[in-house]
């Protein structure tokens, strides 16, 4: 690669997103945990895609869509992800790299097939989702380009990438790079359910240092600390001596340290479309103001203006500018 310094590196699954609209009794016939992501195998992916309405296809993975978002802010970015070297893979490529984020990992030649995500949207606008990891579990130590790593301020991980356990190893590799340089590295825990599945070892990323960073929503937070109770669970995670981004819906979100707490209120919307992305875009906003050097109420309304625009249409990355639209907002990143 070339020697091009990057402001955010993203590390996660590349997946190709098929979203449908649906009604409640679909989820319940096929048996889906509404607002949950599932794995499935590739069979039980192409049953559900036969059963599934009109579907819009588009290029998706969470920290692929966060980072697209950060490309959208004018952040220098840039993703590593496997694909396969088939159709949708090409896809998911050329979507990344027209979005101006560097993609350059190489195509597997065999094996799975690329990723697909299939995300069913209710009325009420909660998507739940269904995913055939495909290629991303090809993911490998040897796809992680340390120049690469050790040339981006701010490194970005999924849980999700904690499924597979060559990309798990990854994972842990690139987090060591990056804090080699003196660089940060950044967690979202992706969802409850992933968070059931790892609880301890996310609770070790933070306690050794591996992560600096940590995004997760309140379902997550109480999820992580094993308690109903939403502030027993906030106390719990400002002792892990983080920083963190816990997001709350329509309440906004709460930017925790160990010496403070801000709440900052969600960004107004005209209406709620699809929260697909909701958590990867505000991932984007909050770390384009970090990286920008914004101080944390910003980098806190930065994250709910990108949320905001990403749930008022299908899919799960930005239809417009968010450099422009926090310009208009009145929240124009430093240069």
């Amino acid at each position: 690669m070339s020697d091009e310094k990057f402001e955010v590196l993203g590390l996660g699954n590349a997946i190709v997103d098929v979203i449908a609209r649906t009604e409640e009794d679909f989820l319940l016939h096929h048996g889906l945990n509404k607002g949950a992501m599932m794995l499935v195998d590739e069979s039980a992916s192409a049953r559900l895609y036969e059963a599934m309405g009109a579907a819009t296809i588009i290029s998706g993975g969470s920290a692929a869509n966060t980072i697209v978002g950060l490309s959208s802010f004018g952040i220098r970015s840039a993703f590593i992800g496997k694909v396969k070297n088939d159709d949708a893979g090409h896809s998911f490529a050329h979507d990344i790299r027209k979005s101006g984020v560097h993609f350059d990992t190489s195509f597997a030649a065999d094996g799975p097939s690329t990723a697909r995500c299939l995300v069913l949207v209710t009325p009420d606008g909660e998507r739940t989702m269904n995913t055939f990891l495909g290629a991303c579990q090809n993911l490998s130590l040897d796809d992680v380009d340390e120049n690469l790593v050790r040339a981006s301020s701010i490194l970005y991980l999924e849980g999700y990438l904690w499924d597979p356990p060559a990309a798990k190893e990854a994972f842990v590799k690139a987090a060591e790079i990056a804090h080699a340089v003196g660089n940060r590295v950044a967690l979202t825990l992706s969802d409850s359910f992933c968070v059931d599945r790892y609880r301890d070892e996310f609770l070790e990323l933070m306690r050794n240092k591996t992560v600096d960073i940590v995004f997760a929503n309140q379902h997550e937070l109480k999820s992580l600390y094993q308690t109903s109770d939403f502030d027993t669970a906030l106390a719990a995670f400002r002792d892990e001596n983080v920083l963190g981004a816990v997001t709350r819906s329509e309440e906004g979100c709460l930017i925790v340290t160990r010496g403070e707490t801000l709440a900052v209120p969600a960004s107004p919307i005209e209406r709620l479309v699809d929260t697909t992305g909701a958590g990867d875009l505000f991932a984007a906003g909050f770390l384009a103001g970090l990286v920008r050097g914004c101080d944390l109420r910003d980098a806190g309304r930065l994250g709910g203006l990108a949320a905001a625009e990403v749930i008022q249409h299908y899919g799960a990355r930005p239809t417009v500018s968010l450099c422009d639209l926090a310009t208009e907002n009145g929240l124009a990143l430093p240069i």
